[in-house]
């Protein structure tokens, strides 16, 4: 007789399944831990010590820090599974902090995120889950995997408002695999909330993180001058003609679409940041139009759609910003990892270290993605 699947799609008890569950200290993740260990897996929590403790403990809304980790340990103790913290300081700087400040410098707008889980969550911590001899490694992010004819597909989250498919969209058809993502299908938080609650969670009211972990209070800034000292200098606001209309105190200090606290002032027409010139230290202003863009080159392209990547035009939809949804556009690839994508209707503030994330058509499904490298109307 054949065993049937269990929810996390192994044919054997829930108690001979090991899974490790990645646990930030959070609502989510927390949830996912009690849930799993309610239903009598073998679950081991796992959480990441990112970055300095003294640091992260006198900053609020965000994930990872000293609180964070005591929060996750309480948890286990509370459902009753083993929890372990392992420190990812050097791994996480290298990866992804290094990184994110050196884009900053070149002009671009990271999303250090997608960064985190390609690299350290999805790669090192998944590693280490198979070294614990874990059937599978869940996390409490919004996204849903799916068993499609071909093998697991990524899916949208049920809760369009809680969807965290673009800051996913560089997992790997191996990782998906071995991946899962117990609440995805859920409606709503307030559904993740109410079980905690039930689960008799310390965190069950905890508020969520806003901020990038690193990046207290959403000050870009400030953290890349400390990380890279000597970047904020000065420099010319210039009109598309070259112009000099202010002056700046810093590249770093703007991005690709930002309208105020450009401290230009007596202009008939409101004027946007359009381009970033860090070589030249020139913030480049216009009127909105010359925001739109049509045509977006993009580069170290993931593929999780059916069939090779190359060799086929494509209507799909994708997203240029987390917060704007799926726009109708024409898929080119240009090489195994390049392509151009051409909005249906333009965009505005299209930006260089951004994502552009692929969806298919009038469908839930991620068909991967890559990171924007440049754009024209």
């Amino acid at each position: 007789m054949t065993q049937p699947l269990n929810s996390l799609g192994f044919p054997k008890p829930p108690q001979d399944t090991r899974v490790v569950v990645a646990m930030s200290g959070g609502v989510d993740s927390s949830v996912v831990a009690a849930q799993l260990a309610e239903e009598g897996y073998d679950v081991v929590g796992v959480t990441l010590q990112l970055y300095d403790h003294g640091a992260a403990l006198a900053k609020k809304g965000a994930c990872c820090a000293g609180r964070d980790i005591h929060d996750a340990r309480r948890v286990a103790e509370e459902m009753g599974f083993p929890h372990y913290v392992l420190d990812y300081e050097n791994t996480f700087r290298e990866a992804v902090i290094d990184e994110f400040a050196d884009s900053y410098l070149g002009g671009a707008t990271p999303v250090p995120c997608i960064r985190c889980n390609e690299r350290v969550k999805f790669r090192d911590l998944l590693e280490t889950a198979k070294d614990l001899d874990a059937d599978c490694m869940a996390t409490g992010h919004y996204i849903q995997r799916k068993v499609g004819p071909r093998g697991p597909e990524l899916h949208c989250a049920a809760d369009a408002a809680r969807d965290q498919s673009y800051f996913l969209f560089s997992t790997t058809p191996e990782q998906l695999s071995y991946l899962r993502f117990p609440l995805g299908h859920l409606p709503s938080k307030q559904a993740t909330r109410e079980l905690a609650a039930r689960y008799g969670l310390s965190v069950a009211d905890k508020p969520d993180s806003q901020d990038i972990c690193f990046v207290p209070n959403g000050d870009y800034a400030s953290v890349i001058k400390k990380l890279r000292p000597g970047a904020a200098d000065p420099g010319e606001i210039v009109d598309q003609s070259g112009t000099v209309l202010g002056y700046h105190d810093g590249v770093i200090h703007y991005t690709v679409g930002q309208r105020r606290g450009l401290g230009i002032g007596g202009l008939d027409t409101p004027l946007y940041v359009v381009k970033l010139d860090p070589e030249a230290r020139q913030v480049v202003v216009g009127p909105k139009d010359a925001l739109a863009t049509r045509v977006v080159s993009v580069k170290e392209i993931n593929w999780l759609g059916d069939g090779a990547f190359e060799g086929s035009v494509r209507e799909i939809a994708v997203k240029v910003r987390s917060t704007r949804p799926p726009r109708a556009a024409i898929l080119r690839p240009t090489g195994p990892h390049t392509a151009e994508v051409e909005l249906l209707t333009p965009e505005e503030g299209v930006s260089p270290g951004q994502a552009c994330v692929f969806y298919e058509d009038g469908s839930s499904r991620i068909l991967g993605g890559g990171w924007i490298a440049g754009g024209r109307g």
